[in-house]
């Protein structure tokens, strides 16, 4: 990341992993204090857990370490629902909140995707349907689901018994080339944006333009999501962003040549920029099976480092899934493999909620950083790139 690091607190300080370890009720989890949650349940495990049935272990560990699920494509698969109730379960879809229960997911990240071809005005206002939307959702299940802009309200919604709806990634498309929609579409909950897709962030990298694009990102506090983004874009990105990027929907290029997926070098300095890559669990991206992603999730922790690899269910996104793995109540199956291979509960833990924990952290504290240095930017793509 940029310079502005060398100013901020070390990345603990900033995005230190939470250790409140709420206990599982019927329909969510229940709140437990802060300071009754200490270590022990990172310490390591006692000699009855190292011999128990792993499945049982991973039920035990996501308890109280629920997943953070990078990416979900509900919002666009319900406009096509004449109706559906979340909360009694719906199989027209892959994610529902007995699922999410079932798979101990505290929090997920809905996307603002569109399909392709809406460009301007079209893109915006689709956006737009597409945010109130989740806002209409989310209201409609208030048992099962809370709106959540930072990482404190995703903890405070986890403690409440509820899953943490967080709006994003959206388009670059959605932005119609103007910085005031940025703002407009964060003051109405916008988290994350996809860096591609737009004149300002292609083949050739970021524009001058866009690079004004990711300056304003890091003074709301909005993430940049690279998945997708050319490997130019990403590079330029990770060099000049002051705040971590992420990338929603990445696996290791070097097991599957999938073009959203990132080479060794880049996972590399995704790593040394303590930036977070979240794998897909994807038949295409990561392959058919468990093992396939667990394969993935092996490779990017080694090369990216524990604190910057987490998981991206990317379900209702019209994607095949990998077997055992084809809703969102998978996650302990994936969390089983993992611990067979030896991960530390730990790493499990940052893999499943601290590292997100983490990036939205940061995003807030380089946020905070950087509006007091930092008027609100009113370029023009016309006058930065012609």
């Amino acid at each position: 990341m940029a310079d502005l690091q060398d100013e901020l607190h070390s990345t603990a300080e900033v995005g230190e992993l939470d250790l409140d370890h709420p206990e599982p009720r019927s329909g969510g989890f229940e709140p437990r204090a802060a300071e009754a949650a200490a270590a022990p349940a990172l310490a390591g495990e006692s000699e009855s857990e190292s011999g128990a049935d792993p499945l049982a272990r991973a039920h035990t560990l996501l308890a109280d370490h629920p997943v953070a699920d990078g990416y979900s494509g509900l919002p666009w698969a319900l406009r096509r629902l004449s109706w559906y109730d979340l909360e009694l379960g719906e199989s027209a879809v892959d994610t529902d909140l007995p699922r999410l229960r079932e798979g101990h997911v505290g929090a997920l990240f809905w996307s603002l995707h569109l399909p392709g071809g809406l460009v301007g005005e079209r893109a915006v206002g689709a956006t737009l349907e597409q945010l109130d939307l989740v806002k209409t959702v989310v209201a409609a299940h208030p048992e099962g689901l809370r709106m959540a802009h930072s990482a404190a309200q995703v903890t405070d919604a986890r403690n409440c018994g509820r899953v943490a709806v967080l709006l994003g990634p959206a388009g670059a498309a959605a932005l119609d080339d103007s910085l005031g929609i940025l703002r407009a579409l964060h003051a109405l909950g916008l988290r994350v944006l996809t860096l591609s897709g737009a004149s300002w962030a292609g083949e050739n990298g970021l524009t001058r333009f866009g690079e004004e694009v990711v300056r304003e990102m890091n003074r709301l506090g909005v993430l940049a999501d690279l998945s997708g983004a050319s490997d130019a874009t990403v590079r330029r990105a990770l060099t000049i962003s002051k705040a971590p990027v992420l990338c929603t929907r990445s696996a290791a290029r070097a097991l599957r040549p999938h073009p959203a997926n990132l080479p060794d070098d880049v996972l590399a300095e995704l790593g040394a920029t303590q930036g977070l890559c979240l794998v897909p669990l994807t038949a295409e991206q990561t392959g058919p099976t468990v093992r396939d992603v667990a394969d993935h999730l092996d490779h990017v922790r080694e090369l990216a480092g524990p604190e910057c690899v987490g998981l991206s269910g990317t379900y209702d996104s019209g994607a095949a899934h990998p077997q055992d793995l084809s809703d969102a109540s998978g996650y302990p199956r994936l969390i089983a493999e993992l611990l067979g291979r030896g991960w530390s509960e730990t790493d499990l833990a940052l893999l499943t909620w601290g590292n997100v924990q983490r990036v939205l952290r940061s995003a807030d504290f380089t946020s905070r950083a950087a509006r007091q240095r930092r008027e609100p930017s009113m370029a023009r793509i016309a006058e930065l790139d012609g």
